[in-house]
């Protein structure tokens, strides 16, 4: 079919699931649809063309798409209506998709993008026409970066900022290399282009993204050979990165995530620990404390490499916050060594914890070899065991927080009161205070004394500058 020339501005319904990277995605999105001509609208019910962006790692993210599918049906039997479905359950589940979703019109994965807007414009054409034809783009790319395209973002604080893209990790309950691909990473001056650009448009921080953000190494001799921009320097990696981010005049704070363990070479720690535009936040995550189950997760560390590493990072400043992912009831876990995950929880003492049942994901290496069998009272019971733990942790961390005055950054109103600022500390606690007699504005760095905490939230008053 002959590539469609857009007549009009479509309207376009986006809804994201999943993690930051796919936040990150959608504005790619917008701004390869913007380019074509297309506009946007948060009304589903005025919408000419609806996407969603999907998560493949999480079985809620996965139930929500098919609960907005199932919703769809009946604006589609209404009107001409277009649906695509994009990210991760695009590329993993493209079979069951086509077969068992009809009204799918359009499927495109991450390393797609690009030709969203003529698969779209053509899923129009035919719908006009009366007939019925899929468009679909799911291959996977050894280089898409999308270095060339900025972002179409709404945010004015915060920015995601993708470094790389893909994992070469293979941890054998994801599914994220067969979804995204393999690891590449992004020319590193078009990378801090980027945050200049981010500047002038008012963002005061960025957070690095990438499935593996501490991974990051770009050779710029290979570059030379391949005739990339930033050819003819040394290479880089994330410490090298993520301190040039944070010396762009104008950032006031640089986050990432979400990192590997294995990828915490000394540089970057000391990067993370001393600079004072990047944040005292290290997400770390764990997944199991039983070295057993850690090597058939492919996770490649041991309960003590991950141990030594907190040791490492509390060392050079102990002001560093810890947050970390757990999966309980991963295949064959037993009692004893899920224990093991508690005590680590227990000794460490995370800000926070992501807990979650495991949940075996299509095209895994554990779906293929490793019986899923941790009964689902079990998991939930590990879940609530860990949980309940890292409640009181949270607790006590941020009630000794009392008294401290401590750098906020303002990011909007508080969810329960427009009368109330919601902020976010250095260490990534979230902070909440009165907005009267305040001058504060979003993006705006205060002093905010704490007067209370909660398990999630400190609570405070604007000091004296």
């Amino acid at each position: 079919m002959n590539l469609v020339t857009i007549d009009r501005a479509y309207r376009v319904h986006i809804e994201t699931f999943g993690c930051q990277m796919n936040e990150y995605d959608t504005e790619l999105v917008r701004s390869l649809l913007k380019a074509r001509g297309f506009t946007f609208t948060e009304d589903r019910e005025r919408a000419d063309v609806v996407l969603m962006n999907t998560c493949a790692i999480r079985e809620n993210a996965h139930s929500k798409v098919y609960g907005h599918l199932a919703e769809l049906k009946a604006l589609k039997r209404q009107r001409h209506l277009v649906v695509g479905v994009l990210g991760c359950m695009a590329q993993n589940l493209k079979e069951e998709l086509t077969e068992t979703e009809p009204l799918v019109d359009v499927l495109a994965g991450p390393d797609s993008y690009r030709r969203l807007p003529d698969l779209l414009l053509q899923a129009i054409e035919v719908q006009e026409q009366g007939l019925k034809q899929r468009g679909m783009a799911v291959e996977l790319s050894e280089y898409e970066t999308y270095d060339d395209i900025l972002p179409e973002r709404t945010d004015g604080v915060n920015a995601w900022l993708a470094v790389m893209r893909g994992c070469d990790n293979f941890c054998s309950f994801c599914v994220v290399p067969y979804t995204r691909g393999r690891e590449r990473s992004r020319d590193p001056q078009g990378i801090i282009r980027e945050t200049e650009h981010l500047v002038a448009q008012g963002h005061k921080q960025v957070t690095l993204l990438g499935q593996n953000v501490n991974s990051y190494q770009f050779d710029a001799r290979e570059g030379a050979r391949l005739g990339a921009p930033g050819a003819g320097g040394c290479d880089w990696d994330f410490a090298r990165l993520i301190t040039a981010v944070a010396d762009v005049p104008g950032i006031e704070r640089v986050r990432f995530t979400s990192p590997h363990p294995k990828d915490f070479p000394p540089a970057l720690l000391d990067a993370v620990a001393g600079h004072p535009k990047i944040c005292k936040h290290i997400h770390l995550p764990l997944q199991s404390g039983n070295d057993r189950i850690l090597d058939l997760m492919g996770r490649s560390y041991t309960r003590t490499e991950y141990l030594d590493l907190v040791d490492g990072i509390r060392k050079r400043n102990a002001e560093i916050a810890l947050t970390t992912d757990i999966i309980c009831g991963f295949c064959s876990e037993t009692e004893e060594e899920f224990l093991d995950t508690y005590r680590v929880v227990q000794d460490v003492g995370f800000h926070a914890a992501y807990v979650f049942k495991y949940s075996e994901r299509k095209h895994t290496i554990a779906a293929r070899k490793y019986p899923d069998d941790v009964s689902e009272a079990i998991k939930s019971d590990r879940v609530v065991r860990i949980v309940d733990m890292q409640t009181g942790i949270a607790f006590r961390i941020n009630q000794e927080m009392i008294g401290r005055t401590i750098a906020t950054m303002v990011e909007g109103d508080a969810k329960r009161s427009s009368s109330q600022w919601k902020g976010r500390a250095d260490n990534s606690l979230t902070v909440v205070w009165e907005k009267d007699g305040s001058r504060a504005r979003p993006g705006d760095l205060v002093p905010i004394t704490v007067s209370r905490a909660s398990v999630t939230t400190l609570f405070g008053t604007e000091a004296p500058a």
